[in-house]
């Protein structure tokens, strides 16, 4: 077994709009950031950084902290704005050995920074902190001559107060979250601090800095992680499916274990059976190239080792989709790994029984993380796929409409098919996981207050109400009397009673400036017609009535109390203390 370091895998996280991809940007000294959609990441990306760029960024800066590069270079895997896109990932945890957390100084620790940081805490990923666009400090001078710490020093007092300011801010809100941290030179034990880096992704300040700590942390503490048997069979995960001239449909995958060779035997996970093909070409992306660039130049190779990108040209390719697990293996072991691969698959491919919403994803790294979020947040999922939105998906979800809070498919990053049709499911789409969670959660918060609505639709609501004195217009047959609406509301039809608790009448009909109405709210005066009772005798001339509600509907509505007004839940509390003066369990 030849055991040899192989490069870092870093995953760069954070906040949409704190700077990602511009950091990455700023050390192949590309600009990829601009060719994506409102500036944020939307596929996965990887680039390749040698150990020789880390050197030149570097300088001096390594010789001086007394770290010597080992390793062959880093991958950094450039991640979407949520933190749910973590989930790049290998069986058992993260792909990445270390995170970059970006966090902007000047917006600190956001929802989605917290989400990032509980992600990292699930799958025990160390990290450090990029604290960036220091250069938006007012009254900042950038400068990249003599490093971050010299620069910082020669600031005005005021900036770096505010630098001092804001970067303790962070601090704080990280020690809340459970993370002793600090700047990075501050530092007296890597084990129990966070690393904090000032940076500006846009000048390049700090970045030196950065990459010495990434370098340094990694090789003291990541070592023997870091060791692969390149002799051994190729690991890997499906980065993205493409169409290429001349090849056809390859694959750009991450290779994190073993060597991969041309011809060799590959076992990749799908929807269905796992796909068995042998390997045709192999090619690596240019050193400082990014794999999603369509101007990014391959070089055909023999072999690859980990860790490393790689296009992977082969046959039967079609049905793979991003985020399967790749592997390796002799002809004699297709068997077992076919299995391994797809009871892999089936953990997070589900499709149950049980009550639950329908979720779809483009990647089976994207669908374990939507599941994983909709799991936190205690949300039931009975079908998990990917692929668009199909009638099939419909069909899944139609079944869970005993319970239409349920009845709903989530699609990230996915198209809904032209032949779909909603009808009675509620179909959300979008391409940022966390605001794909928000819209269901507040769609099912509406959805629960119209069910609840239409419980208590036919159900007498409290209301008090007074006749009043000279507006007596008719005696009885019916009884025609001037009233005011206390509280509540009076609608057409509600039964009344006295304030003894005995049921008297109703209000038949409603009429307000000589037109009728169905309902008139409290402070209204309207004219009322009561049948069955005759003023002077049952009903007086300032009388206070009651809506007389029935037991049952009493019930109702203290079990959707929520949807009552604070008056209407004092009404209801003086129309029980009047029926239990006659029945002590009346609505108990």
């Amino acid at each position: 077994m030849i055991k040899m370091l192989r490069q870092l895998i870093i995953t760069v996280m954070g906040n949409v709009d704190s700077g990602k991809t511009q950091l990455l940007d700023t050390i192949r000294s590309t600009a990829i950031v601009e060719s994506e959609p409102g500036r944020i990441t939307q596929c996965i990306g990887c680039s390749q950084i040698p150990a020789e760029t880390i050197k030149k960024i570097c300088g001096t800066l390594m010789e001086k902290a007394k770290i010597e590069l080992k390793m062959p270079g880093f991958i950094i895997l450039d991640t979407p704005g949520h933190a749910a896109f973590t989930s790049l990932r290998k069986r058992g945890g993260n792909l990445a050995d270390i995170a970059i957390l970006v966090i902007d100084i000047n917006e600190g620790v956001k929802p989605q920074t917290e989400e990032c940081i509980s992600i990292l805490k699930q799958y025990k990923t160390p990290f450090v902190i990029a604290l960036n666009k220091i250069d938006l400090i007012g009254g900042w001078s950038s400068s990249l001559m003599g490093g971050l710490l010299d620069n910082i020093q020669k600031q005005n007092e005021k900036a770096v107060l505010l630098l001092e300011k804001k970067l303790y801010e962070a601090v704080g809100k990280l020690a809340e979250l459970g993370f002793n941290s600090e700047r990075f030179d501050r530092i007296e034990d890597y084990t129990k601090q966070l690393a904090i880096i000032p940076i500006s992704a846009k000048t390049g300040e700090g970045l030196a800095e950065l990459l010495m700590v990434l370098a340094g942390l990694s090789q003291r503490f990541l070592e023997e992680s870091l060791k692969v048997d390149v002799g051994g069979n190729a690991k890997g995960t499906v980065l993205e499916v493409k169409e290429e001239r001349g090849l056809g449909t390859t694959i750009d995958a991450i290779i994190y274990d073993g060597t991969l060779k041309q011809n060799d035997t590959i076992v990749i996970g799908s929807l269905g059976e796992p796909i068995v093909a042998k390997v045709k070409a192999l090619f690596e992306p240019t050193p400082l190239s990014e794999m999603r660039d369509k101007k990014t130049r391959y070089e055909s190779v023999g072999q690859v080792s980990a860790a490393t990108g790689v296009k992977i040209s082969a046959p039967e390719l079609d049905n793979v989709v991003a985020g399967m697990p790749l592997r390796g293996c002799s002809p004699d072991d297709v068997g077992s790994v076919t299995r391994e691969i797809k009871k892999e698959v089936e953990e997070v491919v589900i499709e149950i029984d049980r009550q639950g919403i329908v979720i779809k994803a483009d990647s089976l790294g994207s669908l374990e993380a939507l599941s994983k979020t909709l799991k936190e947040k205690g949300i039931d999922v009975k079908k998990a796929s990917i692929g668009s939105i199909s009638k099939k998906d419909i069909s899944d979800a139609e079944a869970s409409y005993s319970n239409q809070l349920q009845c709903a498919i989530l699609g990230f990053n996915v198209e809904v098919m032209a032949d779909v049709k909603e009808q009675n499911v509620k179909v959300l789409t979008n391409n940022v996981i966390y605001k794909l969670v928000d819209e269901f959660e507040k769609w099912q918060q509406e959805t629960k207050k119209q069910l609840e609505a239409k419980e208590i639709e036919h159900v007498y609501r409290p209301c008090k109400l007074q006749i009043m004195k000279g507006y007596v217009f008719r005696q009885n047959n019916p009884a025609i009397v001037g009233i005011e609406v206390l509280a509540g509301a009076l609608k057409a039809g509600m039964p009344l009673m006295k304030s003894d608790g005995n049921s008297i009448t109703e209000a038949k009909s409603i009429q307000q400036e000589q037109e009728n109405v169905e309902s008139a709210e409290k402070g209204k005066q309207v004219a009322v017609s009561m049948p069955s009772v005759t003023v002077g005798r049952q009903v007086h001339e300032g009388d206070i009535l009651y809506s007389a509600i029935p037991e049952g509907h009493f019930k109702k509505l203290k079990e959707f109390r929520k949807l009552l007004s604070q008056e209407e839940i004092g009404i209801l509390k003086e129309i029980a203390e009047i029926m239990r003066n006659q029945n002590p369990m009346w609505g108990v």
